[in-house]
């Protein structure tokens, strides 16, 4: 089974963290390599060309300095300066992280690490070098690098009004409130505002609060000191301050407790962040965009969202329209994916008939743009080769356009009991019904917003 990216290069000296790595990260990666010798690095970074470099901070014995580290780093970019780095250690403190990022690491990650941090700062760190490899290979490179990683496709006008407001607000310093549905392409947006601004040299760094535990949030935004609860072994930069001179992407900040909104507020408005069991705050410099499902009035209910954080998020607010707003783009979208699917898979790009055009320009796309690419996806997989695809090899619900249901994936099928394709039909099934809500989906299953995020993530969905 062909997985999402090529190959991942793991570096470091603990024997137990590369076992550990490998067998987390082989899900994600065709072929993920192990070394323990950094010179030996060197040799499999030029035969395998990662997509991502997994690099320790740490060699020599007692090192805590990140010098080595570093000093990797730095050679590693000096040989392929397009080298996506995601930095790891047990010491991740603010010297070490903030400048891992400012010598061009892609992210950093600390021992002992969260599962689903670490898989998600390798995706983006292996979506990102895929992105700089398409640029470097384009035959009109100035062009292709103003492009974010994956572009916000469409030519409607509900899009164009989308871009031009990107383009107006990137250049400022203005936070950015995103609007939309799930799958309408709000970290797409994100990205695209980062890279046009004049922040685009340093990181973007993201925290989805949708996948975060409650209680690891105050420390995953703000850092902590070393003792500051039981498992604080040591100082942790937050990803406030990690984003210092760059852009901070808060996603799904309708998740933010409300308790801990007083503190972002604070932090934003002084410009300064205090970590967990510290008593003296450092100053950051950093631009927000955040990004919520929620509707707008649901923001605007004190209950769920502080009126005084709103305004400091929303200084500039761009919605993302659902696709069923904007079906002009529909064919531009499902073209754009099927050549992207054809060459990930190493197949003939398939036409579509006319019939199967009309009822994908008609369909109502309850989850987006994110359903459609699962849908084309799977219809590619699948389709016979060289055959025009047809409606039926989409999947489509024949659900009228404002109800949503689970034709799509029948969890009740009895003829099928293994335990992964079932929970993988029902874990799509309550998205389908769902229109991708997430915490709706969640809810149906049973299921917190994090454990559904990890079982999509599991179920390439």
């Amino acid at each position: 089974m062909r997985r999402e990216f090529g190959s991942c290069l793991v570096v470091d000296d603990d024997e137990d963290i590369l076992t550990a790595a490998a067998l987390l990260l082989r899900q994600m990666f065709d072929r993920v390599v192990t070394v323990s010798d950094p010179e030996a690095a060197f040799v499999q970074a030029a035969e395998i060309r990662p997509d991502v470099i997994l690099l320790d901070a740490n060699f020599a014995r007692g090192a805590t300095d990140a010098a080595e580290g570093l000093g990797l780093l730095q050679r590693f970019l000096a040989a392929d300066q397009d080298l996506a780095i995601v930095m790891i250690t047990a010491h991740a403190g603010v010297s070490i992280a903030v400048e891992a990022m400012k010598f061009g690491a892609s992210d950093f990650v600390s021992k002992p690490w969260s599962n689903e941090r670490l898989l998600a700062s390798v995706r983006t760190a292996a979506t990102l070098r895929r992105s700089r490899r398409t640029v470097n290979a384009a035959p009109d490179g100035g062009a292709a690098a103003s492009l974010p990683a994956s572009p916000l496709l469409g030519t409607s006008p509900a899009m164009a009004r989308v871009q031009t407001l990107i383009s107006r607000a990137a250049p400022t310093d203005a936070n950015v409130l995103l609007l939309g549905e799930n799958g309408t392409g709000k970290e797409l947006a994100a990205r695209a505002l980062h890279q046009q601004s004049r922040r685009a040299d340093a990181p973007m760094v993201t925290v989805d609060l949708g996948a975060v535990a409650a209680e690891l949030i105050d420390s995953e935004l703000f850092g902590h000191v070393k003792g500051a609860f039981t498992d604080a072994r040591a100082d942790r930069v937050g990803r406030i301050q990690a984003a210092s001179g760059g852009t901070l992407f808060l996603d799904e900040i309708g998740n933010l407790p409300l308790h801990l909104q007083p503190k972002l507020l604070t932090a934003l408005e002084q410009r300064q962040v205090t970590p967990v069991g510290a008593n003296r705050p450092v100053p950051v410099d950093i631009r927000v965009i955040a990004a919520t499902n929620m509707t707008p009035t649901m923001l605007q209910d004190p209950r769920h969202f502080r009126e005084d954080l709103l305004f400091r998020l929303n200084t500039i607010e761009i919605e993302l329209p659902p696709l069923r707003e904007r079906p002009d783009d529909v064919l531009l979208l499902i073209d754009h994916y099927l050549a992207h699917y054809a060459e990930r898979y190493r197949r003939p790009e398939p036409a579509l008939s006319d019939t199967a055009r009309r009822a994908l320009a008609g369909y109502a796309w309850p989850g987006n743009v994110r359903a459609l690419r699962h849908a084309v996806e799977r219809a590619l997989i699948l389709g016979r080769e060289g055959e025009a695809l047809e409606p039926a090899d989409f999947s489509l619900s024949p659900a009228p356009a404002h109800v949503a249901h689970a034709a799509i994936v029948r969890p009740d099928r009895l003829d099928d009991l293994n335990l992964e394709r079932t929970e993988r039909r029902l874990v799509e099934a309550a998205l389908t019904k769902h229109g991708y809500n997430i915490s709706s989906a969640a809810a149906e299953l049973g299921l917190s917003r994090a454990a559904l995020y990890r079982r999509m993530e599991k179920h390439g969905l």
